[in-house]
């Protein structure tokens, strides 16, 4: 046979060819210098079970084949596989190995998860120990059980859940695409923020433990809320009423308060104010209330003797008097007049300043305040102002509010009992009116008048007509002694006395 050059270089060609094809086969797929170690290194998983693992099983590291599993052997603690690795393929030493499936009835393989990319790689021989692998679970168990769970659902039941599922979720491809896709953005969002999710899982055991705690408060709650819901419900006529006239009200409030403007809010910040200071007599307010009631019945009861008669003009059947029990006397004995005490003029402007009755006008009122500043304990006046209670300040006692929110105490002018000379003489060198304190004075630019000596009363010896006046010198006056020859007339009281 002779052989051409042609047919020598088509069968050059397909030695070529079929040299890599062969090639190809041994080293890429048949690869056969795995069979002698070459470019391999193998490493020993503990498995507490095959988990469906079988020889030839891949292994993945990072989703990329690196090895397949050359044996699995049975141990006495369990099971051991033999993978062989890529030398060419860098695999940390901290990892974890699980056996997935490919599909519910497809192959198994072993995945290599690392912890972290620090630390030595794998090496010839090494262990992966058992209480870092993972296996899935039978498939053949889960099937039965949910056979199992399936017989003991009716058949016709079992249609209608079929049915009915179909029902729900029928058509809805698209929805339910995008309520996975959010699950899974969800997901990745909540790995992503792991920590934050962590410590608020963390912290939300006291919050849990209130609700516990207060579990008869909240079931309170709602039984109120369900009595709302249900009274709402049986007056829905007039719930729909208001819904439908009330948009209508509010822009006639709305109207009503526009033409108010200038003067609303000032009522309404002077309303503020009056609401504090009824705020801190409150106290004093609901005394007010209790004893109104009494107050109006004994007024009115002053007058149910004349009642429809034509008696008016003999007055109230009310008496002031004050009456000394004596428990071993059959009847009250009236006090006599010299135990009423006196009136309190201590505290109070001198008579010089004091405004005529007769005057029509009357005079700017002087700067202070004028009222009995004798002891607290004394008799004139008991019901003064000086024995006024501190609201805000309890077992506190004070004429004016600035010394009931003060640090200084009420200090009288005298005794009380300072019943000739000057009313108001004191040694403390209080001013009459008197300033609260904490309150400056109002300034005035124009010069203080000469205050008038205040009126003395003094003795006089009857039988001479002497008297020792305020400053202290000796005075006669001749027509008040006794047996005196001159005649004694109102003019002769106009005239001034004689000095010794």
């Amino acid at each position: 046979m002779r052989l051409t050059r042609q047919i020598v270089i088509q069968m050059a060609i397909f030695a070529v060819i079929a040299t890599t094809a062969l090639a190809i086969m041994v080293f890429a797929y048949m690869r056969l210098p795995t069979f002698f170690g070459v470019g391999q290194y193998r490493v020993t998983v503990e498995l507490p079970e095959t988990g469906g693992l079988y020889p030839r099983s891949n292994v993945t590291y990072r989703g990329v084949q690196v090895g397949e599993v050359k044996s699995v052997e049975l141990t006495d603690s369990g099971v051991d596989a033999v993978m062989s690795l890529d030398s060419g393929v860098k695999i940390p030493a901290d990892l974890d190995a699980q056996v997935h499936s490919v599909s519910a009835v497809g192959e198994q393989y072993v995945q290599l998860l690392p912890r972290s990319g620090d630390g030595p790689p794998l090496r010839d021989g090494d262990v992966i120990p058992m209480d870092r692998v993972t296996v899935p679970t039978d498939i053949n168990a889960v099937l039965n059980m949910t056979n199992d769970a399936l017989e003991a659902i009716p058949r016709d039941n079992l249609k209608t859940v079929v049915d009915e599922a179909y029902v729900a979720v029928g058509g809805l491809g698209p929805e339910l695409r995008r309520l996975v896709t959010g699950s899974s953005t969800l997901a990745i969002d909540a790995r992503a923020n792991l920590d934050p999710l962590t410590t608020l899982i963390d912290q939300s055991k006291p919050v849990l433990d209130s609700q516990t705690d207060t579990a008869g408060s909240i079931q309170a709650w709602a039984a109120n809320l369900a009595s709302i819901s249900a009274q709402l419900q049986s007056q829905d006529p007039a719930v729909a009423g208001l819904l439908n006239k009330g948009p209508g009200a509010a822009d006639e409030v709305r109207a009503l308060l526009d033409r108010l403007q200038p003067t609303l809010p000032i009522v309404l910040a002077n309303l503020v104010s009056l609401g504090e200071v009824a705020l801190a007599y409150h106290p004093s307010l609901e005394q007010l209330l209790v004893l109104l009631p009494q107050g109006t019945a004994v007024t009115q009861a002053v007058g149910v003797h004349k009642r429809n008669t034509k008696q008016d003009y003999k007055g109230d059947a009310l008496v002031f008097n004050l009456n000394l029990m004596i428990p071993a006397l059959p009847a009250p004995i009236p006090l006599p007049p010299q135990q009423l005490p006196p009136p309190c003029t201590t505290g109070f402007l001198p008579a010089q300043q004091q405004r005529v009755p007769t005057f029509e006008d009357y005079p700017d009122r002087p700067e202070g305040d004028v009222y009995c500043r004798v002891p607290q304990d004394a008799p004139f006046n008991v019901r003064g102002a000086r024995n006024l209670p501190c609201v805000t300040v309890p077992g506190k006692r004070a004429p004016t509010w600035q010394q009931c929110e003060s640090d200084e105490n009420y200090v009288p002018l005298n005794d009380g009992y300072n019943w000739k000379g000057d009313p108001n003489a004191t040694l403390s060198g209080q001013p009459v009116p008197h300033v609260p304190p904490r309150v400056p004075p109002a300034e005035s630019t124009s010069q203080p008048a000469a205050v008038p000596p205040p009126i003395a009363a003094a003795e006089y010896d009857p039988s001479s007509g002497t008297y020792v006046g305020p400053d202290g010198h000796v005075y006669t006056q001749a027509d008040l002694a006794r047996g005196a020859n001159e005649e004694q007339t109102w003019q002769k009281m106009l005239l001034p006395p004689e000095g010794n």
